[in-house]
């Protein structure tokens, strides 16, 4: 997916599977940057996460579909 303009901010970031990965804050560069509030526990709290823009495989409305399942997705996550 390479038209990553298309992704709106708040726009409600999902896995493949349909189950909720995360909030897009905004897109930086060729990843999307989450909302702190979907940034985990413990040592992953408090810091921004980002999803490469390879994982997206469309864009439907306000939600972003990834080509993988949450579970999966959520260990490409990048942290920053």
């Amino acid at each position: 997916m390479d038209n990553l303009s298309k992704i709106k901010e708040h726009a409600e970031i999902i896995g493949a599977d349909g189950v909720h990965v995360g909030t897009v804050d905004r897109v930086e560069g060729d990843r999307i940057k989450l909302t702190k509030a979907d940034s985990g526990e413990g040592s992953h709290k408090g810091h921004h996460h980002f999803v490469s823009h390879a994982l997206v495989a469309g864009i439907e409305g306000n939600k972003v579909r990834l080509s993988a399942n949450a579970d999966v997705a959520v260990t490409f996550e990048e942290e920053q």
